[in-house]
């Protein structure tokens, strides 16, 4: 008798109710990419202190500090992060790389969100080479096509998940972004490594992007299993006044 009330004893204790409250919060959300019963992808990187960043063998690091602690009395958590503008998937701004675009305000408030959200095409690169203008013609575009995801041999390399940063990523040369300008109407640039332009062609093909402050750039996206086609893209930077660039949340929706 004495272990069968030991035993109602137990259940009572070990109810759903009771082993409910015990357990820790379900985590189900945590690194989801894909939503909206498979309509809505996230194609940004998590920022995360293993993540690679501009020529540091070390990754990112600690950005995130946690200055207030229920843990040690706070009535609240609260934190504090420090990152470069141009951390994980972010937008350039035209005062990026013109002086006098900077001065004049050019920041990533004055960047048009018509040109950030909208119909976009992902397109798969020829693995062999960076983005030139042979590579862009062999892409045939269509004219009208204002938005362009390029997907390049760095997604398969999973450049993004490797702390060191890597100078061979694939991305546009000179003549590649020259021939973008001149012969398609894509005025949002996508690409995915740190860098639109090739680590070898560094300057020029920003300039040419960026000159007539027409072309948006966003770098650093993650397009790993997703079917090349058509999409919506939504793509928001922080709304911070002076900043040349900015961490952004980009989603594809199909």
């Amino acid at each position: 008798m004495r272990a069968l009330q030991l035993l109602l004893l137990l259940g009572m204790l070990l109810s759903p109710v009771t082993l409910s409250l015990a357990r820790k919060p379900r985590r189900e959300n945590r690194d989801r990419e894909v939503y909206g019963n498979g309509k809505i992808f996230d194609i940004t990187h998590e920022i995360n202190p293993n993540m690679p960043t501009w020529e540091s063998k070390d990754g990112l690091g600690q950005f995130i500090w946690l200055v207030d602690s229920m843990k040690n009395g706070s009535k609240l958590n609260s934190s504090q992060f420090k990152l470069s503008t141009h951390t994980g998937t972010h937008i350039d701004a035209p005062g990026h790389f013109y002086e006098e675009y900077y001065e004049a305000g050019y920041n990533v408030n004055s960047l048009d969100l018509d040109v950030l959200n909208g119909p976009a095409l992902l397109v798969d690169v020829p693995r062999d080479s960076n983005i030139t203008a042979e590579v862009m013609k062999s892409l045939n575009i269509s004219r009208g096509v204002r938005r362009v995801l390029f997907r390049t041999l760095n997604t398969d390399r999973k450049l993004m998940f490797k702390k060191e940063f890597d100078s061979s990523y694939v991305a546009f040369m000179e003549d590649g972004a020259k021939w973008l300008v001149e012969n398609t109407d894509i005025k949002l640039v996508g690409v995915d490594y740190l860098s639109s332009a090739a680590y070898v062609n560094l300057i020029s093909p920003h300039l040419i992007f960026l000159k007539r402050r027409k072309i948006i750039l966003v770098e650093g996206l993650k397009l790993d299993n997703i079917i090349p086609g058509h999409y919506n893209v939504h793509c928001l930077p922080l709304r911070m006044i002076g900043a040349d660039g900015s961490p952004a949340r980009c989603i594809l929706v199909k």
